[in-house]
C-alpha cells in the first residue's frame, strides 16, 4: 500500500514500520502526520523520545553517535530527525543510509523534511530509507482541491458547509491550510447548528490568503482570469517586488512558447509539483491562441517601467499582461513604446 496522508490513519491501525520518512511543504499536514505517528508509537511502548534538528553539517555527528546507543532506561525509543532542507549533503546522506541499515525493533525512526525533488529521490540515502521503512510524501492542496479539503475538515467538527461557503472560504485562505483549519475551528464556535452558509463565512472570516507567484503561474496557465487578477492584486498589496511577479509571468510565457514549438517541458528538468504539472498540461489546449508578440511587448513595457525607463505604473501593466495571458481583451499598448 502506497502511504499517503489520506490512508495514514488506516495504516497506523496495523503494524508499525521501523522507519518513517515524511516529506512536503504543507506545514499543517506535516505536523498532523508526525503527531499521528508519535501517538501510535507511544501506544506501542516507545516511551522515550530523542529529537535532532538538522540545520548545520555538524549536526549529523550527534545522530551518528546516537544510532548505536541503547536507551538509558532500556525503554523503546522514538528517534526523530527534523531536516531543514531536503539535501543532507555527503555526510548526512551517509548517516541516513547507515541508519536505514541499523534500525532495530527497539528504535522507531521518524524523519521529516521538505519536499524531495527528482535528484533527492534518486539518491542512495533516499533509496535506503524507503526500502527500510515507509515514505509519506505530502503534496500541496491546490486551489481546485481546497474546497473539498475544507469541506472534509468542516465535517470533522460537525459542520456541513454549502458549496458557496466553501468557495468563499477557499478564496479567503488560499495557500494557507493552517489559516483554513483555524477558521473552521472558529466557525464551529460561532455558528449555531450544523449548517455553514456563505453569510457565516462573510461575517467571521478574515482575509488570510497567502498569495504567491506559484499560484499566479497556475492561474495564467489555465486561463483563469479572475483568480490571476486577484492574485496579482494580493501580491501588490503584500508589497511583493513587481520584478518577481513579472519574472513568473515570463517563465510561463516561455513555457507556453516551448509547447508551441513542440517541446515537452515535463520530461526534462526537476519534477513539477502536481498542481503545476496539471496546469501546464491544461495549458496545451490554449497555446495556439496566445498572442505571443503582444504579450512580449506588454512584458517589455512592464520591465521598462520597473527600471524607470518608461513612465507608468508597472503593476497596472502587469495586470494587463496577466489579463491578456488569460485570454481577455485589453486596450493595445501605445505605439512606439
Amino acid at each position: 500500500m502506497k502511504l499517503t496522508f489520506e490512508n495514514l490513519s488506516s495504516h497506523l491501525k496495523g503494524r508499525l514500520a521501523p522507519l518513517y520518512l515524511v516529506t512536503g511543504d504543507e506545514a499543517l499536514l506535516l505536523a498532523e502526520a508526525g503527531d499521528a505517528i508519535r501517538a501510535r508509537a507511544r501506544a506501542e511502548g516507545f516511551s522515550e523520545r530523542e529529537v535532532h534538528f538538522i540545520e548545520r553539517v555538524g549536526d549529523w555527528a550527534a545522530i551518528q553517535g546516537s544510532v548505536g546507543m541503547m536507551s538509558l532506561f532500556g525503554d523503546r525509543r522514538l528517534l526523530e530527525i527534523r531536516m531543514a532542507t531536503a539535501r543532507p549533503g555527503k555526510e548526512g546522506g551517509a548517516v541516513l543510509a547507515s541508519l536505514a541499515k541499523t534500525v532495530g525493533p527497539e528504535t522507531l525512526v521518524l524523519i521529516t523534511a521538505p519536499r524531495l525533488d527528482r535528484d533527492a529521490q534518486s539518491s542512495a540515502w533516499f533509496k535506503a530509507l524507503s526500502e527500510a521503512g515507509e515514505w509519506l510524501a505530502i503534496w500541496e492542496v491546490d486551489a481546485a482541491r481546497l474546497p473539498a479539503w475544507l469541506g472534509q475538515r468542516a465535517r470533522r467538527v460537525g459542520l456541513e458547509a454549502s458549496d458557496e461557503a466553501l468557495d468563499l472560504l477557499s478564496a479567503r485562505v488560499e495557500g494557507n491550510l493552517l489559516a483554513g483549519q483555524q477558521e473552521i475551528d472558529k466557525l464551529r464556535l460561532l455558528v449555531a447548528g450544523d449548517r455553514l452558509e456563505a453569510e457565516d463565512v462573510l461575517a467571521a472570516v478574515a482575509d488570510n490568503s497567502r498569495f504567491d507567484v506559484n499560484r499566479l503561474s497556475e492561474a495564467v496557465l489555465v486561463g483563469d482570469a479572475p483568480r490571476a487578477l486577484r492574485v496579482v492584486e494580493g501580491l501588490r498589496g503584500e508589497g511583493v517586488e513587481p520584478t518577481l511577479v513579472l519574472w513568473a509571468l515570463l517563465r510561463e510565457l516561455r513555457l507556453m512558447w516551448s509547447m508551441r514549438q513542440g517541446g515537452d517541458p515535463g520530461r526534462a528538468g526537476p519534477r513539477m509539483p502536481p498542481a503545476y504539472a496539471a496546469a501546464a498540461e491544461r495549458a496545451r489546449r490554449r497555446v495556439g491562441r496566445l498572442p505571443f508578440a503582444r504579450l512580449a511587448s506588454r512584458a517589455l513595457r512592464a520591465d521598462r517601467m520597473i527600471k524607470g525607463r518608461l513612465r507608468g505604473e508597472p503593476w497596472d501593466e502587469i495586470l494587463l499582461l496577466a489579463a491578456e495571458f488569460c485570454g481577455l481583451r485589453t486596450p493595445p499598448p501605445p505605439r512606439g513604446t
